[in-house]
């Protein structure tokens, strides 16, 4: 995996993040700046989908540990475009509620993926 990459990731949902619980704090919904910093952390995970689909068979440790990454990998592109859709669609407070949920799971699950790339490290 590209550390660069993972960082990058990790600093992009961590803001998404701080936006969303501002937006819930200050009963705000979604508007065009959340959707551009969405649109950030969607670009660099479908480019971590790719590197990690190339580098899948280098991927360290047993079956599981390779099932796992490329489960995370190819889910992960997925947690964004739906928290965003669910905001869209629930006009209270709680609908930055699922986007700051969405982005500390890509939060999480990035940081796994890199826990998981660096076993064989």
């Amino acid at each position: 995996m590209l550390y660069p990459l993972t960082v990058a990731l990790l600093v992009t949902s961590v803001v998404l993040l701080a936006f969303a619980a501002g937006y819930a704090a200050r009963r705000r919904l979604v508007d065009d700046r959340l959707l551009l910093v969405a649109g950030v952390v969607e670009l660099g995970l479908l480019v971590q989908l790719v590197v990690a689909l190339v580098h899948l068979g280098s991927v360290p440790g047993d079956s599981a540990e390779q099932a796992t990454f490329a489960a995370y990998a190819i889910t992960l592109p997925f947690v964004p475009p739906a928290a965003v859709f669910l905001a869209l669609k629930e006009k209270s407070r709680w609908a930055m509620g699922v986007v700051a949920v969405g982005a500390f799971a890509v939060a999480v699950m990035t940081a796994r993926l890199q826990q998981i790339w660096n076993l064989g490290g």
